[in-house]
């Protein structure tokens, strides 16, 4: 391991579903002289190697996340982009059970919830219909 991608990994376990930018200065913190360039390639590595997961909402920039190796999913804010992890609903993985697989050999599914966190829903007025 070489001390930026230490320094990616680091930064994404510090940071939940952090984007590239975000990341990008957390790690220009401790190695000012990293480029851009370096972090993609290292989050692309480290995302091939499973340590950490990408996601991307429909309409938000990748983000990058260290909780990898169970069948998690996300809820996400309409308003302000908030995104936490949310466990299966029922049961050990039901989601992975599809009604037909195709011949798929399912390992993930994908599955993202939208509304509004907590302090959106209290400020704002309800959310549009058929928004994202």
């Amino acid at each position: 391991m070489t001390r930026p991608r230490l320094a990616v990994l680091d930064a994404v376990h510090r940071h939940a579903h952090a984007d590239t930018d975000t990341v990008i200065g957390v790690v220009r913190q401790a190695l000012p002289e990293v480029s851009h360039q370096a972090v993609y390639d290292v989050l692309k590595a480290l995302t091939n190697a499973g340590l950490v997961r990408r996601i991307q909402p429909s309409g938000s920039v990748a983000r990058y996340e260290s909780r990898v190796g169970d069948n998690h999913h996300h809820v996400v804010c309409r308003v302000c982009g908030a995104i936490a992890d949310v466990d299966c609903a029922v049961g050990e993985a039901p989601c992975l059970t599809a009604e037909n697989d195709h011949g798929f050999r399912i390992d993930e599914a994908e599955v993202i919830y939208w509304g509004r966190c907590p302090t959106c829903a209290a400020t704002l007025a309800p959310a549009p219909s058929g928004a994202p």
